[in-house]
């Protein structure tokens, strides 16, 4: 049998494992693995779409939410999170897509405000940990050294191929400041990698 069997709470996703490990997709270090599935109780079912929706997006966004947090397990808990939050209203959704991402942007923003907020408040007495995974190469590295919001425009721009528009909207900031931003953070990826 080629997963294990699980009960799961209504909208919570489950990841089974089974023997593959997948392979990295995009060099963003987020591993595709074929085990994903999603589990509901035995009461409700889920409805039209969504789990096609779950198989097509669900990579893709993990990779946009590892590329806005930085963390692999954090990525799956905001793609996790998006997910159930929409099914309860799948049906009324208009624009699936647009909604997951525009949900995965808005968690990621308010983990950071959460994480710098921590760090401001409580000045840390314990050494940092070293276990930062590896990163692929210069680029990235200098990518992460951005500001989280600069970090984002470029992400959302370059990595997902939106629109500064569209960017400015998923961030709710106006376009010119979105590509103000922009500019600054071309310019300090330059100085970086120069």
């Amino acid at each position: 049998m080629p997963y294990e069997s699980l009960l799961a709470t209504t909208h919570e996703w489950i990841r089974l494992r089974s023997r593959g490990h997948g392979q990295a997709l995009r060099r963003c270090n987020v591993l595709s693995r074929i085990d994903d599935v999603l589990v509901v109780n035995e009461t409700e079912t889920a409805p039209p779409g969504f789990e096609a929706a779950f198989r097509e997006h669900r990579l893709a966004l993990v990779r946009l939410a590892y590329l806005m947090c930085g963390s692999r397990d954090l990525s799956e808990d905001l793609v996790q999170n998006a997910f159930a939050a929409a099914h309860p209203r799948w049906s009324e959704i208009d624009n699936h897509l647009a909604y997951l991402r525009q949900a995965i942007v808005n968690q990621a923003k308010d983990h950071q405000r959460r994480y710098f907020r921590h760090l401001r408040l409580a000045p840390s007495t314990t050494p940092q940990s070293v276990t930062l995974l590896p990163e692929l190469d210069e680029t990235w590295t200098a990518i992460r050294r951005l500001p989280p919001i600069q970090r984002d425009v470029v992400v959302l721009h370059y990595y997902e191929d939106l629109p500064l528009v569209e960017v400015a909207h998923l961030l709710n900031r106006p376009a010119s400041t979105v590509r103000s931003d922009l500019r600054r953070a071309l310019d300090r990826l330059r100085k970086a990698l120069t």
